[in-house]
């Protein structure tokens, strides 16, 4: 609202100072009149202009200062927006950066994720072919057969790829005290069978014939089993197959009870990695029991001849004592005969001193008569 006044107010100080121009303007020669009235317009006039000038000065005064202030105020206002945007630019920025690096970090681990997948496949190729060749297959599971034997087990309690006295060779064979005795574990498992099960899915024209397959595989490995492993005389009258894989042992016990039953009455246990654990720590539990009860037998023969020598020990402490006993009634005696060789000795001694006195008196003049008459 000022700055519109300040410059209506301008607007009619420069209308005034053109019409006093106008006013003021040399006309054309004349006669010069003298006129009283003109001559005192003219001196309003000139005042008038000189006011205007002095209040246009002013007005140009104040907008200058007016236009600093703004400029002041809209360079604060800029170097304030300028610093904000900075900030803003720069935390922008830094957030970028931040967010940059934890996309190179995620892209680094996205990397090392893909490497480990591509040696996991390759592993995984790897394991299939193993697992598709019969004899790779069966080492395979010899393999974690003896990493799981040897883990629990001392090495005293087994033995791998035992001849048997029939010829036939066991894969590991868990040399346990009678009873049970030693006990024989094979590690083949039916895993082509497993497979065709697998691969048959819901399909019923594959699948049971499938099953029709594993079972007959599962059977006549507990067959073998039995017949070549359980030896009356020679091991323990069961045995153990390791199936070197979860899933199969799972799906047997599944969908395969009767098969499992029957290895029940064939003594033919089916284990797998988890289960051979648990049968491997129970084994080691018997052996340790069994120590045991040697250590024990053995503490027992070593206590009764502790016993024999405690004995034998008391019977010379007796035979001591009875040596100190004739020593102290020695010694009594002893001192008994010395008593009475003393109480001689003083006897003697008092019968020598009788003797010395009678002598002494028998020498000696008698003692004069007191009143006598003295002879010369």
């Amino acid at each position: 609202m000022d700055l519109v006044l300040i410059l209506a107010v301008a607007v009619a100080a420069l209308a005034l100072g053109a019409v006093a121009g106008l006013l003021l303007r040399p006309k054309p020669a004349e006669q010069p009149r003298e006129n009283p009235e003109l001559a005192a317009l003219t001196g309003r006039l000139a005042q008038m202009a000189e006011s205007q000038n002095a209040v246009q000065n002013t007005i140009v005064e104040r907008l200058q200062n007016q236009e600093r202030v703004v400029i002041k105020a809209v360079d604060d206002r800029l170097q304030g927006f300028s610093k904000q945007v900075g900030e803003r630019l720069t935390e922008t920025s830094t957030k970028h950066q931040t967010a940059l690096a934890d996309l190179r970090e995620r892209l680094a681990v996205i990397d090392k994720a893909q490497q480990n997948l591509n040696e996991l496949s390759t592993q995984m190729v790897g394991l299939q072919e193993i697992l598709g060749n019969k004899q790779a297959r069966g080492a395979f599971g010899e393999i974690q057969l003896r990493d799981l034997v040897e883990a629990t087990l001392p090495p005293s309690a087994y033995d791998f790829q035992v001849t048997m006295k029939n010829g036939k060779r066991a894969d590991c064979l868990l040399r346990l005290p009678n009873p049970p005795g030693a006990i024989a574990i094979d590690s083949k498992f039916p895993l082509e069978s497993y497979e065709a099960l697998r691969n048959a899915g819901s399909d019923e024209a594959l699948a049971v014939p499938a099953k029709r397959a594993f079972a007959a595989d599962v059977r006549r490995h507990v067959k073998d089993i039995a017949e070549r492993y359980i030896i009356p005389g020679e091991t323990a009258e069961s045995a153990l197959l390791f199936l070197p894989s979860e899933a199969v042992y799972a799906e047997l016990h599944a969908n395969f009870r009767a098969v499992v039953e029957e290895s029940y009455r064939a003594r033919v246990w089916i284990v797998s990695p988890t289960t051979l654990m648990a049968t491997l720590n129970t084994v080691r539990a018997v052996l340790k029991d069994v120590r045991m009860r040697e250590q024990a037998a053995i503490i027992q023969t070593e206590v009764g001849k502790m016993m024999e020598d405690v004995l034998r020990l008391d019977k010379r402490v007796g035979k001591l004592e009875t040596h100190f006993d004739q020593a102290s009634r020695d010694i009594q005696d002893i001192r008994t005969s010395a008593n009475k060789v003393l109480s001689r000795g003083e006897k003697i001694g008092e019968l020598e001193l009788e003797e010395a006195e009678r002598e002494a008196e028998q020498v000696a003049p008698p003692p004069p008569h007191l009143g006598a008459p003295t002879t010369h």
